[in-house]
């Protein structure tokens, strides 16, 4: 099944959590509101409410409860979004300005706080600790990913296992807990919210990686922003690091980057992603994209052979091919 035939059989449940997402961010000051619903009105995937909603079709489906996960979790990765394009001083998002771009780094700063803080209020209305928990930690994680990511810009020594470990904090954890906590708010047993975490994971593992690869291979019509704006950033991602492996390019490669960051990010990236694209870190990172999903399809063995289990197996296979 194509993903929009997914969004469309879900479009009842989906319009209730962009309703209540809309909702969510209003505030009696007026610039709040404008800055917060900037980027909601921008649109997206809404992958994670999805993740959430499927997912508790494992327990008892109740969408006044899994809306109180499911927005929270938007909510908190398009605070990261705003905080991210301040520390990455980008001025594009999804083809639209950016929140700090259209106003400055004070009110995207503030903005993304707020964000952060309606996601709280909004899931403090269950009662289940362990949601809690959860969402806490994955918090605390996500922040460490991205002090790390700040602490690597222009790093072209870093490991690939500490790269890989960076996007599990920054991406794939989020991804992850919506799966798990869209069926621990449904009552789910452990087992069953424990296979769909790692199946959210390794999804996020290979959502992320691909995110990397468009970046590298895309047009800005199909990504929303100019390709090599990670390495005009500082964001050393896996395929650079690994076509930095290959002999036949590294020289040049490094000297590309090393020039980039002299320019303080301003330089022209076209050398640079030229080198990328013939280096055999291309094909190896596409490889590890299809492992992640493969992985993420096998955590789902073992759960009930329900319409949720095929959408799920569908929407791997989508990131695992998908161009924007």
């Amino acid at each position: 099944m194509r993903l929009l035939d997914i969004y469309a059989k879900m479009k009842g449940d989906l319009e209730v959590i962009e309703d209540r997402l809309a909702r969510s961010v209003s505030s009696e000051h007026a610039l709040l509101t404008e800055t917060s619903t900037h980027l909601l009105k921008a649109g997206g995937k809404r992958i994670r409410p999805v993740f959430v909603l499927l997912s508790g079709k494992f327990g008892h489906y109740d969408l006044s409860t899994l809306e109180r996960v499911a927005v929270p979790l938007e909510l908190i990765h398009m605070a990261s979004l705003v905080h991210d394009d301040v520390i990455d001083d980008a001025a594009t998002r999804r083809g639209q300005l950016t929140v700090k771009a259209k106003w400055d780094n004070r009110i995207a700063m503030y903005t993304g706080d707020y964000i952060h803080g309606k996601a709280l209020t909004i899931v403090t209305e269950l009662q289940n600790p362990l949601i809690h928990q959860i969402l806490a930690k994955a918090m605390v994680q996500m922040c460490i990913g991205e002090m790390e990511q700040i602490r690597d810009f222009f790093n072209t020594e870093q490991s690939i296992r500490h790269y890989l470990l960076r996007i599990r904090r920054k991406t794939a954890l989020l991804l992850a807990i919506s799966c798990q906590l869209g069926a621990v708010a449904a009552g789910a047993d452990p087992a069953t919210y424990n296979r769909l975490y790692r199946f959210g994971y390794n999804v996020g593992m290979a959502f992320q990686i691909g995110d990397d690869l468009l970046d590298l291979l895309g047009t800005e019509k199909q990504i929303g922003k100019p390709p090599g704006s990670d390495i005009r950033q500082g964001n050393i991602t896996l395929p650079v690091l690994l076509a930095l492996q290959d002999s036949n390019v590294k020289d040049a490669l490094l000297s590309e980057i090393h020039h980039i960051h002299a320019e303080g990010g301003a330089g022209d990236t076209r050398a640079a992603l030229k080198l990328i694209r013939k280096s055999e870190g291309i094909k190896i990172a596409e490889g590890m994209v299809s492992r992640y999903i493969s992985k993420a399809i096998h955590a789902l063995e073992g759960l009930p052979a329900i319409t949720a289990k095929k959408n799920l197996t569908d929407i791997a296979h989508f990131v695992a091919k998908r161009n924007y």
